[in-house]
């Protein structure tokens, strides 16, 4: 029974799972055909939807998006990222091998956040026509060569095969949190997802930074310059003490204190906790906190810490 167990396990991780994220919506024809490219090439191909919804050209929305999807994949996933606003000119199409995975995209920043979190083994420019489609367009590459590109190497095709090995890729602007004058974290929304609630850009890490030594992480607070870099790891996890709280000010609004869930405040008001993503997040209960702080992206988030008189 567990030698049959074991065989079956393994037969599940040969076959080749392929995601898809691009920001083409679902009123027009273009995922599925882009589903109907791969199931001509390799009909045995999983193809999972990450999400479709991402704004039009909004290549920043869609790097972060992939970054939190992609390590909840089998190893060999190869991950397919379309938000192409350059689409038919001269930027690359590249395919970049890292440990677990590998992604077939646009070269225009998309992986910005997956390239803060671990460095790539190999990137290839791809040029080999062999694996597009015969005929290609200079508006669907999605159709022409994503999906083809995707289909062969799931087909057990190289990377090498694909083109030139190139060493480095487009990269965003992606803003970290700074230390104010006061001695705050500033930092931005970054992220505002269906339900409106705000993301921001600060995370455990940089909470636990702010809180500085405590008993459980007798470390000495790095200088302020280094918050940007600090990888500090979260040794307390709740964070608070039971007389020191966060402070999270946006717009004219304070939110005292963490939540651990979305139910400890009553309906309709704000409050602050730490997101599935491990980023620090402003919503409203049974509500949308992009509606209620009249948010967008890039809003001013500002955190600290204050005492409580017990």
């Amino acid at each position: 029974m567990k030698i049959q167990r074991a065989k079956e396990q393994k037969a599940l991780h040969r076959v080749p799972v392929i995601t898809l994220l691009t920001d083409f919506g679902y009123q027009d024809a273009y995922i599925g055909i882009m589903k109907g490219v791969v199931a001509s090439i390799n009909p045995s191909a999983t193809v999972i939807d990450i999400c479709h919804d991402v704004q039009p050209q909004d290549v920043f929305g869609g790097a972060y998006l992939l970054s939190t999807a992609y390590q909840y994949f089998p190893k060999g996933t190869i991950h397919v990222a379309v938000v192409d606003p350059g689409v038919g000119s001269k930027r690359d199409i590249v395919c970049v091998e890292f440990r677990d995975c590998v992604f077939i995209v646009p070269d225009n920043g998309i992986l910005s956040f997956v390239i803060q979190q671990e460095s790539p083994r190999r990137i290839v420019r791809a040029t080999n026509t062999r694996y597009f489609l015969p005929s290609t367009s200079n508006t669907f590459h999605g159709r022409d060569v994503f999906a083809p590109l995707a289909a062969y190497m799931s087909l057990g095709v190289k990377l090498q095969r694909l083109g030139g090995k190139i060493d480095r890729l487009e990269r965003l602007n992606i803003s970290a949190p700074v230390m104010g004058k006061s001695g705050q974290l500033v930092g931005e929304v970054m992220h505002i997802d269906r339900f409106g609630n705000l993301i921001t850009n600060i995370t455990r890490d940089h909470l636990q930074f702010l809180y500085g030594p405590t008993k459980n992480n007798p470390e000495t607070r790095n200088p302020k310059s280094e918050i940007q870099n600090s990888k500090l790891g979260i040794r307390n996890p709740k964070l608070e003490t039971r007389n020191l709280k966060f402070e999270t000010v946006i717009g004219k609004e304070k939110i005292i204190g963490l939540c651990a869930s979305y139910m400890d405040v009553g309906k309709g008001r704000p409050l602050a906790i730490i997101g599935s993503t491990g980023y620090l997040e402003i919503s409203v209960n049974q509500g949308s906190a992009q509606k209620y702080f009249k948010a967008r992206r890039e809003s001013k988030v500002m955190v600290g810490i204050i005492a409580l008189t017990i």
